[in-house]
């Protein structure tokens, strides 16, 4: 246990995170105005010219110190206090966190946004080591992806056009390490009728109120599409059709994801609606660890999946591992990107384990202990050279709380072969409207603003209040 007493109620999330990086096997608190804590105790004062830090032993001792103006800026607040955790824990544990003090998930918008103001890439690397205190090889792996991603947005339609996303929230089983909307799809196979009624009409309101705009993107995820029925799958693609002019769509991926949902009709369905790309996840090819994480499709499974899906006409199709799982070796991963070069996919996405409060696995944790979840530089360096064999490049990047390793997830694919929608999620560029359960819609204004709408989770909450989810659309959509 670790306890973070702060004077005055401020950056209580960034302190957290970032303590919580160095820290990844202990249970972080902060509190403001506490006068003692359990476990190891940490005190950081906002005083008026700068910010003090004293840990441990040395709490009632002079501590760290870091000078900030009385009048500087929130953004400039923010880097100091994070420099002076950083550098207070990092000497204090003589440990190095590859990303530095960035504790956000989207450390390419950095790059991006000093690459569109003119910076060279040598400005950029030296300027985010020396306020973040990242590593070389993350700074210069951010940069590639930042103007790789720029070259790729270059043609989507900013003020004029829109992505969308509908989701759907049923798995043959839940995984492990899942905090995504989803539910066995055994619980509600009598009710996937009702869901699509509802879907349509979220889907009729929005092809309505934004018809004269341009859809760039398309994707269907979850949860798993593919465990619907190929008549399902029929009627739901048939609705996009129906109700989204798709005539000028960049990308349309549907994410099939398990192998144990994927059939010959199903990918048929997908091929006759138009889908140009789709997602086979095997996660890990260890049958050991696919029995631990609840998948309950076998290695074989996914490369006979694969193999369909290659029979059917499918030329862009990509693959997710994730590197962490538990009790996983550099072996294990040097095993599976081997395997998965055998099937020659058109992208990787490489995932590192990220411990989601929702989960199973912190259950999981709590009977086996943090020390069977490891990720390393080599694991990573494992996956990005299996990558590079395959002719891949990377180009969409995002981190997330609780990472393995305190690494990210990084997705490769063959040139011409990216996945934009990847780009759109992380980048925060274009307006996506999102349908269906525990889906989330972002519209992005022209000055950059963001706001958001959600769904509710809860499948029977959503088919219930179906017109309520349209009004807080139409409430966003509308506005302005």
């Amino acid at each position: 246990m670790i306890t973070i007493l702060i004077n005055k109620p401020e950056f209580e999330y960034d302190i957290h995170s970032l303590v919580k990086a160095f820290y990844p096997e202990e249970d972080v608190k902060v509190y403001c105005g506490e006068e003692a804590g359990e476990g190891m105790v940490f005190r950081i004062d906002f005083e008026e010219n700068g910010m003090r830090m004293r840990l441990g032993e040395e709490a009632e001792e002079e501590g760290a110190w870091e000078e900030c103006a009385a009048d500087a800026g929130r953004g400039e607040r923010k880097n100091v206090l994070k420099q002076l955790i950083y550098g207070t824990l990092s000497e204090h544990l003589n440990k190095e966190l590859p990303w530095g003090t960035l504790t956000g998930i989207r450390p390419t918008k950095i790059s991006m946004g000093m690459i569109e103001e003119g910076w060279t890439e040598e400005e950029i690397l030296e300027a985010m080591k020396r306020t973040y205190f990242i590593s070389d090889a993350k700074g210069r792996l951010s940069i590639e992806i930042a103007k790789r991603e720029t070259e790729i947005l270059s043609s989507l339609h900013y003020k004029d056009g829109y992505s969308l996303y509908i989701g759907i929230p049923f798995c043959p089983t839940t995984c492990l390490y899942c905090s995504f909307t989803s539910y066995p799809i055994v619980s509600w196979k009598k009710r996937v009728g009702d869901y699509l009624d509802a879907l349509e009409k979220e889907m009729a309101y929005v092809g309505e109120t934004y018809g004269d705009r341009i859809v760039d993107t398309v994707y269907i995820g979850g949860g798993t599409p593919t465990t619907l029925e190929p008549e399902e799958l029929d009627r739901l693609l048939a609705a996009v059709y129906r109700y989204f002019d798709l005539g000028r769509v960049q990308e349309f991926t549907v994410e099939a994801g398990r192998a144990d949902s994927i059939t010959v009709e199903k990918l048929r369905v997908l091929k006759k609606h138009g889908i140009t790309r789709i997602s086979i996840n095997p996660q890990t090819m260890r049958e050991e660890t696919l029995r631990i994480i609840g998948r309950k499709h076998s290695p074989e499974q996914v490369k006979e999946a694969f193999a369909l899906a290659r029979e059917e006409g499918f030329d862009n199709i990509n693959m997710d591992i994730i590197l962490g799982l538990p009790g996983e070796t550099q072996e294990d991963v040097r095993y599976t990107a081997a395997e998965i070069k055998k099937l020659s996919p058109d992208s990787l996405t490489v995932h590192s384990l990220a411990i989601k409060r929702a989960s199973g696995l912190n259950q999981w944790i709590e009977k086996n202990g943090m020390a069977a979840l490891k990720n390393t530089d080599a694991t990573m360096g494992i996956a990005a050279e299996a990558a590079k064999n395959m002719g891949m490049e990377p180009y969409y990047l995002y981190r997330q709380k609780n990472m393995s390793g305190n690494f990210e997830n990084v997705g490769y694919a063959l040139p011409g072969k990216y996945g934009i929608y990847n780009i759109l999620i992380m980048e925060e560029m274009q307006t996506i409207v999102a349908l269906g359960a525990g889906s989330i819609t972002k519209r992005v204004y022209g000055d950059g603003r963001i706001e958001r709408c959600d769904n509710v989770k809860d499948v029977a909450l959503y088919i219930e209040k179906i017109d309520e989810m349209i009004e807080r659309k139409k409430r966003l959509l509308l506005n302005g």
